[in-house]
C-alpha cells in the first residue's frame, strides 16, 4: 500500500505503484506515474508527463518534470522518463523534452544525481551514470552508460559523452568526449583514458593495454583522422571497447571530438 503524508498534495489522476512513499509537503501532478517502491522524501515536486521507475528515491527540494528552460517551448505535451533504482538528491532539477528534440528527456537505471545537478530538456542519459554536485547538462546532451560528470561541470548543448568517460570537476565541455576518455580544464581537453574507472569495472590489464595502444594511434600526429581510424579498425576490429571509440567518432554529431594536447596523446 502507499504511504502518503497528510501534508502532501497528490492529484487524484496521478498513478501510484505499490509501496510508494510520499513525504511531507510534496506535490504530485496529474500526469505523474510513480513505479513500485518509489520514495519521495519531503518537499519534492513532480509535475508534467513524468514517469519515475521502481525503487527510485528523490530527496528534498528536487523539482522534477516542470516545463523546460527553453524560450522555444510553447507548452507542447512532452515527457520525462526516469528509470529504476535512481538516487536523486537535494535540489536536483530535471526537465521534459521539447519539440526540437523529440519531446522526450530520458534517464536510465541505477544513476546517481548529487545535490544541485541539472538535467535539461531532451537529454538522453544511460545507465549507472553519475552527476556529481552542481553538474549541469545543457539541452540535447547524450550520456552513455557508466560516465561520470564531475562537480561544478557544465556540458554544452548537443554534446555526446561516451560510455565509461570521466569529466573532471569544474570542466566546461564543448566537444564530444570519446568512450573511456578523461577530460579536464576550463574548456575541456582530452587527458587520456579513464584507467581508474576501467580497473574498477573489471577491465583486464591486457584489455586496457590494447585500448591504450589504439588511443595512441587514433590521436597520433601522422596522417588524417580518417586514415588513423582505418588503421585502428584493421588492427583492433575484434576489440569491442576500441570499436566503441571508433564508432563513436564516426557517428553523426553536432560537435567536434574533444582532442588531447599532442603531448597527452603520446
Amino acid at each position: 500500500m502507499t504511504d502518503i503524508h497528510p501534508t502532501a498534495i497528490v492529484d487524484p489522476k496521478a498513478e501510484l505503484g505499490l509501496g510508494v512513499k510520499i513525504g511531507p509537503y510534496s506535490v504530485i501532478g496529474a500526469g505523474v506515474r510513480l513505479g513500485d517502491g518509489v520514495q519521495l522524501m519531503s518537499h519534492v515536486v513532480v509535475e508534467g508527463q513524468t514517469t519515475i521507475g521502481p525503487a527510485t528515491r528523490v530527496f528534498p527540494f528536487s523539482s522534477i518534470g516542470h516545463q523546460p528552460q527553453d524560450l522555444k517551448f510553447r507548452g507542447e505535451v512532452s515527457t520525462l522518463e526516469i528509470g529504476a533504482r535512481n538516487v536523486i538528491r537535494e535540489h536536483v532539477t530535471m526537465n521534459p523534452g521539447t519539440e526540437g528534440g523529440g519531446l522526450l528527456t530520458k534517464v536510465g537505471n541505477d544513476c546517481l544525481f548529487m545535490v544541485g545537478a541539472h538535467v535539461a530538456h531532451d537529454c538522453l542519459i544511460g545507465n549507472n551514470v553519475i552527476l556529481v554536485n552542481s553538474a549541469t547538462l545543457g539541452g540535447h546532451v547524450s550520456i552513455e552508460d557508466w560516465a561520470i560528470i564531475g562537480g561544478l561541470s557544465a556540458v554544452h548543448q548537443f554534446v555526446r559523452i561516451g560510455k565509461h568517460a570521466m569529466i573532471g570537476g569544474k570542466t566546461g565541455v564543448e566537444h564530444d568526449v570519446i568512450p573511456y576518455g578523461v577530460v579536464t580544464g576550463n574548456r575541456a581537453r582530452l587527458e587520456g583514458l579513464n584507467i581508474v574507472g576501467l580497473k574498477r569495472r573489471g577491465f583486464s590489464r591486457d584489455l586496457i593495454h590494447e585500448i591504450r595502444k589504439a588511443y595512441r594511434m587514433i590521436f597520433a600526429e601522422e596522417g588524417t583522422m580518417a586514415e588513423r581510424l582505418q588503421d585502428v579498425i584493421e588492427d583492433f576490429k575484434s576489440n569491442e571497447p576500441v570499436m566503441d571509440i571508433v564508432n563513436f567518432i564516426n557517428s553523426d554529431s553536432s560537435r567536434r571530438i574533444c582532442q588531447p594536447h599532442m603531448e597527452d596523446a603520446a
